[in-house]
């Protein structure tokens, strides 16, 4: 098949399925049922998939159910088909199987039934729309199971699958990404040096001598295409480009998320050039690999290091992370401190156990020297500690004049675990993360791997990755983590909260600690309890944790919630111990929660310090964080007419409320100021109102209403409030406006007030802050006086 029919084919595919997104709109509990009850199919397959088409639509998965037969055959009567999360789940024996197997019942009482007649049609007699659960959203709804069924008649997962794909790929579209991929690496196989700077049919030049050139052609395409793309490069003292960096609009998202803790690794080379890749990786809220951006590093001099971070660091707005990891590095350190000064800089305990083996090969094999100096990085809980585990290890001879192990010690505070247990690592430096990392990179290169070629390969690594967290934040949404104990409220508590991975991180510990620890209670005041604990099978080191109850503040000397912000398990047995059901607010750290990312733009909610602050650098953080919002929701809305429509009826909306907000803003700063009870200060009638004070007071005219023996008063110098003069209209009062009267500062006749018939009096009101609208009043024909104000709020 050539390249021509390939493309057709993909652009016919693509019209197809936004055809068929179009038609796949939410609809309403109203809409649903009109348009299913009373429907009638012939079979029980089409009676399925009618329903499956809607389950589809509204977002959630099908469940067949119960179903009653004509007596005395097996020719169905009637048949029920449920939503997948009807019902709840009974306890069941545990097996290898169905331990971890998450629960996904909700009791949801949704359902449709079909009534069959003796003719063989299937109708629908019962429909009930509600659920009790949030629903699956169009971009998750091809994981559906149900969704297969769809498959099977003309409309399945491809097309869910489509627009999930489109809406990961928010920084370059994916077909034209394998498209241009395509034609580039065609092109590089028939290059030839005597071709050099010639451009390929996509206008991108990917020859061997111009590498360098196709991929800075490569960046300017993106650039245009994606607005938030950020990309820059250094040169050297003679012109030569040197490094590159660039990231995409989703990275910078995701450092707004996750950006607390970053890995920065120099270790990757790529085998055909010789030079060092360096991804800015960090841990989500499902504990996988995040990308914030990627370095191409031909010098590795403190001049690139002190550009690359300068330039990340504008790439992401100003913000830079609270703790970074790298690889040890003096060029690097001294950049990181002038570059980022208030950024903890960390070594990372496995890349330092990675290079020992480096820098000694011949205690490469060594078990007890390897187990030795990991001791000292993690095993240590204590200054003096460390001091006597690494004196024991330096009498090794082989690392006694070794200049690598001197600048280890000289650095120490860096990566000894009992020197820095106060800087965050979000568990980078755990063992289990360091295999995932390794995993990630390996495979995208290989030794005919050009720039151009690994940036291909490097963005699909980054659709894996955001592949791989949409589905768990699916699962998340959509199932509860199995318990295992079933009926703790603190588990339940985390299990609500908590993504699936870290709610059994969470799970661990709070076994550990109610199941394999001692506990020694002792009160140091009415509500502050200290706890010592000692961990079975766990020599005999002793955990001091203090409770105050008071306000729910715990300490522990293990610092496990300050490293990665989840709670030890010595803390939760103090917790139990107390018998504490669910987790302090202050101890859920919002990265590792199932909303981790809606709370960014959450105005007011863990905002980053650059934001609380004054002056112009406030307003930068809070304009990045507004753009990149507005970016995400620009992209959630391109697919479909109608949600472009809905987006762009929000912003018009948006800016008539800022107009209305700003209009009445300065109408308030021209008023006059008032005082503490709310009254105008004029301090050009205060005297005038103090003489008024001492006069005898005028007596006020009373006139007599026309529908009764009721008197209405008017105050000379005071309002009136009247109701509108339908009566009718008078069961809303506040959907009206109010009639303001304003009486001259002279004695009123009686005979100059015209009262309405069916108008009700009030009593005098104070002036306060409200809204109301002029209208019209009715004067006598003689009367020279009265009219409409219009009242604005202040």
């Amino acid at each position: 098949m050539d390249r021509k029919t390939k493309k057709q084919k993909r652009h016919d595919f693509t019209d197809e399925m936004e055809e068929k997104e179009e038609h796949a709109i939410v609809l309403s509990r109203k809409e649903a049922a009109e348009e299913l009850l009373g429907q009638v199919v012939h079979s029980e397959e089409e009676a399925y998939k009618l329903y499956c088409d809607y389950s589809h639509r509204i977002g959630f998965s099908v469940r067949k159910g119960k179903q009653s037969y004509f007596l005395g055959t097996k020719n169905i009567r009637t048949k029920d088909y449920y939503c997948s999360k009807e019902g709840i789940k009974y306890d069941e024996p545990v097996t290898d199987v169905n331990f971890n197997r998450p629960d996904t019942r909700t009791n949801c009482k949704a359902m449709i039934r079909f009534r069959v007649d003796e003719q063989g049609e299937w109708k629908v007699v019962r429909f009930v729309p509600e659920h009790n659960h949030e629903l699956a959203k169009p971009g998750e709804r091809h994981l559906l199971k149900s969704a297969r069924s769809l498959a099977k008649h003309g409309m399945g997962e491809s097309t869910a699958n489509t627009s999930c794909a489109d809406a990961l790929q928010v920084s370059f579209p994916t077909e034209a990404l394998e498209e241009a991929a395509d034609g580039m690496l065609e092109n590089a196989l028939v290059a030839r040096r005597e071709c050099y700077n010639q451009p390929d049919a996509q206008g991108v030049q990917f020859l061997e001598a111009g590498d360098i050139q196709s991929l800075l052609s490569y960046f300017k395409r993106r650039a245009n295409e994606e607005g938030l793309f950020y990309w820059d490069t250094q040169v050297d003292q003679e012109g030569r480009v040197t490094n590159f960096y660039w990231r995409d609009s989703k990275n910078r998202n995701d450092f707004d998320c996750f950006g607390d803790v970053v890995l920065f690794d120099t270790s990757y080379n790529i085998n055909r050039y010789g030079v060092v890749c360096s991804p800015f990786v960090g841990v989500n809220h499902h504990w996988q690999n995040i990308v914030f951006g990627c370095v191409f590093l031909l010098d590795q001099s403190k001049a690139s290091y002190t550009w690359l971070f300068k330039t990340f660091l504008d790439s992401m707005g100003g913000k830079g992370p609270k703790t970074i990891f790298t690889d040890y590095n003096e060029a690097m350190a001294e950049a990181i401190e002038e570059t980022l000064p208030e950024t903890r800089h960390c070594f990372c305990h496995w890349l330092i156990q990675k290079a020992v083996q480096t820098h000694i090969p011949e205690l490469s094999t060594c078990h007890s020297f390897l187990n030795a100096f990991a001791r000292c990085v993690q095993g240590c809980q204590s200054e003096v500690e460390f001091e006597d585990a690494w004196a024991a290890m330096y009498q090794e001879p082989h690392i006694q004049d070794n200049p690598w192990f001197a600048a280890m010690y000289k650095h120490r505070h860096k990566w000894c675990m009992a020197l820095n247990r106060d800087s965050f690592d979000g568990g980078i430096n755990s063992l289990q993360w360091s295999e995932n990392y390794t995993n990630m990179m390996n495979g995208i290169s290989d030794e005919s791997t050009s720039l151009t070629k690994f940036v291909f390969s490097f963005e699909k690594l980054l659709r894996g990755l955001r592949r791989s967290e949409f589905e768990e934040d699916f699962k998340c949404s959509q199932t509860a983590p199995v318990r295992a104990i079933k009926h703790s409220a603190i588990l339940k508590h985390a299990s609500e909260v908590y993504t699936h991975k870290v709610y059994k991180i969470f799970e661990a510990e709070f076994l550990d600690g109610c199941g394999a620890s001692s506990c020694e209670e002792t009160s140091c005041g009415e509500t502050v309890y200290r706890y010592e604990l000692t961990m079975q099978g766990r020599a005999l080191r002793v955990w001091i944790v203090k409770l105050d109850t008071s306000n729910m503040e715990v300490t522990c000397n293990c610092k496990k919630f300050e490293t990665t912000g989840i709670l030890c398990s010595h803390a939760l047995k103090a917790f139990s111990m107390q018998n504490v059901d669910s987790i302090p607010e202050r101890y859920i750290l919002k990265r590792w929660t199932k909303d981790a990312r809606r709370r960014v733009y959450k105005l007011g909610q863990e905002e980053p310090v650059a934001q609380q602050s004054e002056g112009t650098e406030a307003e930068q953080a809070y304009k990045n964080r507004a753009m990149n919002y507005a970016h995400n929701l620009v992209t959630k809305s391109q697919e479909l007419e109608e949600s472009r429509k809905i987006f762009w009826d929000t912003l018009e909306s948006g800016e008539k409320a800022l107009d209305i907000f700003f209009e009445m803003r300065n109408l308030s700063a021209q008023q006059p100021p008032r005082d503490k009870d709310g009254n105008k200060i004029d301090r050009r009638k205060k005297k005038y109102r103090q003489e008024s004070m001492s006069k005898k007071p005028k007596q006020p005219a009373v006139v007599p209403s026309t529908s009764g023996n009721t008197e209405v008063v008017a105050r000379t110098g005071e309002t009136q409030f009247y109701p509108p003069q339908d009566a009718a209209a008078t069961t809303n009062p506040a959907a009206l406006g109010l009639f303001y009267q304003a009486f001259q500062s002279t004695t009123v006749p009686t005979n100059q007030i015209y009262i309405p018939p069916n108008m009700q009096p009030m009593a005098l009101c104070a002036s306060q802050e409200m809204s109301a609208y002029g209208a019209p009043i009715h004067p006598s024909p003689s009367s020279t006086f009265g009219g409409t104000k219009n009242i604005s709020r202040s």
